[in-house]
């Protein structure tokens, strides 16, 4: 197909990088005679020109709903673009070398925007079967592993589960006064208040009975651990 439109002349012209150029033989559409030409590739547009130097090109083959195959023909190294229908028309073109062949049908036949499409199908393909390998190796949850920590003793795990104390214990010579928090040498007091010790330090309100009972089993607890196995 002949050239007139002056932006597909600047676009084979212009500095753009090109997927693929060189010498190519092209047969003629009327005659079977072969004519050396310079192919440039890009896109999905080959253009061809006279010379390597030529300001515009002499025509341009649009590779959409084509094939690119290998042909017997006179000349070595030669392959066929061809087009879908009985009327359209088939490109015989010959490269000057087996590298220079292969190259030419390698780029020629992933020009098309079906095989782009093809390629970004199969990738999300990929891309979905590697997150749900990811989410399955992880026990079903795809949030990134965290930080290590390391794991909690035996008396962390024990602190953990203890109750909320009150929030300020009286204290005797900087350690905590059991015997006043848990009230368990002396009956509760019922007046509302906690009153004075026989020293006079404030004692703290009586704590109701089921807590009572809690604090001081975790006491005991706390003390047989202190004292270890018995012998």
């Amino acid at each position: 197909m002949k050239l007139n439109e002056r932006s597909l002349a600047f676009y084979a012209t212009c500095d753009s990088p090109a997927d693929n150029a060189g010498f190519l033989y092209k047969r003629g559409e009327r005659h079977t005679a072969y004519h050396r030409r310079w192919f440039v590739l890009k896109g999905n547009m080959l253009f061809y020109f006279e010379e390597r130097d030529s300001r515009e090109p002499v025509g341009v083959i649009v590779l959409e709903g084509c094939n690119v195959e290998l042909c017997d023909s006179a000349e070595n190294f030669a392959f066929a673009i061809r087009f879908g229908g009985s009327k359209s028309r088939t490109y015989v073109l010959a490269a000057e070398s087996q590298a220079a062949m292969e190259s030419w049908v390698k780029s020629l036949s992933r020009a098309s925007f079906d095989y782009m499409r093809l390629v970004v199908r199969e990738l999300e393909k990929q891309l979905q079967e590697m997150s749900r390998g990811l989410a399955g190796g992880c026990g079903g949850s795809q949030e990134p592993p965290g930080p290590w920590k390391p794991k909690p003793s035996g008396l962390e795990q024990s602190r953990e589960r203890l109750p909320a104390l009150p929030a300020i214990l009286p204290k005797e010579n900087g350690c905590a006064v059991w015997n006043n928090a848990l009230g368990a040498d002396r009956p509760p007091d019922t007046s509302g208040c906690g009153g004075h010790d026989e020293e006079g330090n404030p004692r703290p309100p009586p704590l109701p009975p089921r807590m009572s009972r809690e604090v001081a089993r975790l006491r005991q607890d706390w003390q047989q651990r202190r004292r270890g196995p018995q012998p």
